[in-house]
């Protein structure tokens, strides 16, 4: 279990973590003054640097505790997130240079300065920034179910486990309030290198310890939901990848990342490097299976109630294959895996409320002023994420990630397909985007039955389906038929006067 020298090697990485995080100020000097510098690091982010950037975005607590939580609890559907990461690089090597070169060329920063200036419509970009602030929320909130998971485990069977949990939890989010204020994006970046090394590391250690003291075959015979995709849950798996695979790049912390690079060309190379990434989360996705090949971690997980059980497989497996030095290194891994992402969500989130709509009010708002105002945003929206850890059963934590995926996909046809020549109607956008976001969350509660939110599928006549694909389909119907009525009415002549 847990011990004196964990402690130590945890608390010793979290101090350069802390390190990192406030020495990047002095990185590449730039004034963090200005909304360019902090939120962007300059735009002088080159290929490495981009690739665990961006890394940092996908291999969140969404990597190792929803998703081998969800295969333990739920099985094989849940692998929907292997081939997800595997398709959702070509489409964004596809669309996020023409994104970058653009924001490049008009000093964008976020996707709203471009959809704002495409459709002509303060109007819809506004709408689209409060979409994103708001589909940021239960993304950030999966980080924070992620870092209590671990300390559940480092706390666990000790006196006021939950009251030093809080209070880890606090501590933990002033330093990285603190040093996202002094070194913005730079902060994020550095302290991004050193969390993905070390998840890394943990993934190949307890892969390689259960591949030689355990037996994956009995794993799968103790789990053979995990084993075989249901009939019935094969439009579900495939809607789920698709889905999520358009889903990614269209958050704001994706769009706030892509912008940092250096060059186009810097961006493609780190982009084709990130199935790289896949590896790794297909390993942790085998976690949700290898649980039962160790059955001390087990028997530990089954010490939870069936609510939060889930979030204690990897913290488990770890816990009793590992060696104490390298637990304490891994669960430093998990713990700032949390932080560093919840930090660019959180850094996007104020780029989005300062520039598209406290701005659009404030049109005289000095450069440093609106630093100051996104700094102080970032900061509240890490706590108001809080809310959402309350709203779904952590074991199905997934759900938090899949919910923001609901809400994010519905600004699709504003941006993606704003990148191409016809122009669509700007009204059509904004009721394609009303409709597809109130059908999407009444479908939600529908498919809970109006309690706790447990799942994102909801059953069709095709079977099992995901709530954001339907809701975007709806939308982009209503863009489609409400821009070619619009253009109709526009080519139709005016009657001549009556004579």
């Amino acid at each position: 279990m847990w011990d004196s020298l964990s402690w130590i090697v945890f608390l010793t990485l979290f101090a350069v973590f802390a390190a990192l995080g406030f020495g990047a100020a002095m990185w590449r000097r730039g004034d963090l003054r200005t909304m360019h510098e902090w939120a962007l690091a300059g735009r002088r982010l080159g290929t490495w640097l981009m690739f665990f950037l961006v890394g940092a975005d996908l291999y969140t607590a969404y990597t190792f505790i929803a998703v081998p939580s969800s295969v333990y609890a739920k099985g094989a559907v849940f692998f929907y997130a292997v081939p997800y990461v595997a398709i959702t690089f070509g489409i964004a090597l596809l669309a996020m240079p023409r994104i970058w070169e653009i924001s490049h060329k008009k000093g964008y920063i976020t996707a709203p300065d471009l959809i704002k200036d495409r459709f002509n419509s303060r109007s819809l970009s506004v709408m689209v920034a409060l979409t994103g602030i708001v589909a940021e929320l239960p993304y950030i909130a999966l980080q924070i179910v992620g870092m209590q998971a671990v300390l559940v485990a480092m706390l666990a069977g000790t006196s006021d486990a939950n009251t030093v949990s809080e209070i880890a939890l606090v501590i933990a989010f002033i330093v990285l309030a603190a040093f996202t204020w002094t070194s913005g994006l730079r902060g994020a970046t550095l302290t991004a290198v050193l969390k993905d090394i070390l998840i890394f590391v943990t993934v190949i250690a307890v892969i390689v310890v259960v591949a030689t003291k355990g037996d994956f075959a009995s794993a799968f015979a103790a789990h053979p939901a995990a084993a075989t995709l249901p009939t019935q849950l094969q439009n579900a798996y495939w809607s789920l990848f698709v889905m999520s695979a358009l889903a990614l790049y269209l958050y704001p912390h994706a769009i706030n990342g892509i912008q940092s690079a250096q060059s186009k060309k810097m961006l493609r190379r780190s982009t084709s490097l990130l199935p790289l990434y896949g590896l790794g989360l297909a390993g942790l996705a085998l976690f949700g299976v290898l649980i039962f090949a160790v059955p001390n971690a087990l028997a530990y997980v089954h010490t939870f109630p069936a609510s939060t059980a889930g979030t204690q497989v990897v913290p488990g497996l770890i816990l009793y294959t590992l060696p104490d030095w390298l637990v304490g290194i891994a669960f430093l891994g998990i713990f700032i895996g949390g932080l560093v992402p919840a930090t660019i969500m959180a850094m996007s989130q104020a780029n989005l409320l300062t520039r598209n709509i406290i701005k659009e009010g404030w049109k005289t708002m000095s450069p440093h002023t609106e630093t100051t105002i996104a700094k102080w945003s970032s900061v509240i929206f890490k706590f108001l994420a809080l809310g959402f850890v309350f709203v779904i059963p952590s074991t199905y934590s997934i759900q938090l990630q899949l919910l923001g995926g609901v809400l994010i996909l519905q600004i699709l046809p504003s941006l993606l397909f704003g990148l191409f020549p016809y122009r669509l109607n700007k009204y059509a956008l904004m009721t394609g985007l009303v409709v597809g976001i109130g059908y999407g969350l009444y479908l939600m509660e529908y498919a809970n039955n109006y309690a706790a939110w447990q799942t994102t599928l909801y059953n069709t006549q095709f079977g099992l389906l995901y709530i954001g694909l339907t809701a975007l389909v709806i939308n982009v119907v209503i863009v489609l038929v409400g821009s070619a009525l619009a253009a109709a009415v526009h080519r139709t002549p005016a009657p001549a006067p009556a004579a």
